[in-house]
């Protein structure tokens, strides 16, 4: 709590922006910082409703048949497109879709087909190397838990993340570069990292939404809100909830 000497003229009493200004001259920050809160809820009840409009059942976006096939074409989608990976891992996958097999193949046969994702060769060596502690420390089986997921060559905590989600429905909120741009669009978050992110929308969202709601929102920045467009100011969301708003929104990249 912070005291506004009596004498203060009520302008200068509300100069500071974000200030509640009592009768008797006592700032109130927590009750302006309540009021805050009610604008992030409400903004936030406004896009969960229009993304689920839009999209009331978001497909999963790479193709695949249980949870290592999930989570090989996960690992190749780190700085690449879905569409690429989708094209890439039919190849893939006749060369070898479970560990046992992959672990088999080298990781020249393994980066021949993966090579157009990107990053070459690590995304082959990591491929190999995990298939190969999936058969000597999981007896061939995709681990359900963040700390054996993360523990994978090449698997940080945005795709376990995903695995978690959809090979075994646990909640969790990955972030990919549409995430952290919309949500920074949307006010929802200072942008300042991919984690802060991701605690500021498992904070402003129920548990329960948070799996579709992850895959909505991606989709919705692809096709209304991407990257070089919008900018804040020019798709449905940004209209419905910065009506107001006059100069573009500058983000921080993921």
């Amino acid at each position: 709590m912070f005291t506004v000497p009596c004498g203060t003229s009520r302008r200068a009493r509300n100069h500071k922006v974000g200030q509640y200004v009592s009768p008797c001259g006592v700032v109130r920050k927590e009750k302006f910082m309540h009021c805050q809160e009610m604008l992030l809820k409400e903004r936030a009840n406004i896009i969960d409703r229009m993304l689920n409009e839009l999209y009331p059942s978001p497909p999963i976006p790479l193709d695949h048949s249980d949870p290592y096939t999930l989570l090989v074409a996960v690992l190749l989608s780190a700085q690449c497109t879905d569409a690429r990976v989708n094209k890439i891992t039919p190849a893939l996958f006749a060369l070898a879709n479970n560990p046992l097999t992959m672990s088999s193949k080298t990781v020249d046969e393994i980066n021949d087909l993966v090579r157009p994702c990107g990053l070459a060769p690590r995304k082959a060596q990591a491929i190999h190397g995990l298939s190969s502690i999936l058969i000597e420390k999981h007896k061939g089986k995709v681990p359900s838990s963040f700390e054996e997921l993360e523990e994978l060559p090449g698997v940080g905590h945005k795709t376990a993340s995903v695995v978690m989600i959809q090979a075994f429905g646990h909640p969790a909120f990955p972030v990919d570069t549409h995430i952290h741009r919309l949500a920074q669009r949307w006010k929802l978050t200072s942008g300042k990292s991919v984690n802060q992110t991701e605690k500021d929308l498992k904070r402003v969202f129920p548990k329960e939404r948070w799996n579709k709601l992850h895959l909505q929102i991606i989709y919705y920045g692809r096709e209304h809100c991407s990257a070089r467009s919008c900018h804040g100011m020019e798709c449905m969301i940004c209209r419905s909830c910065f009506p107001d708003r006059k100069n573009k929104v500058t983000t921080k990249k993921a």
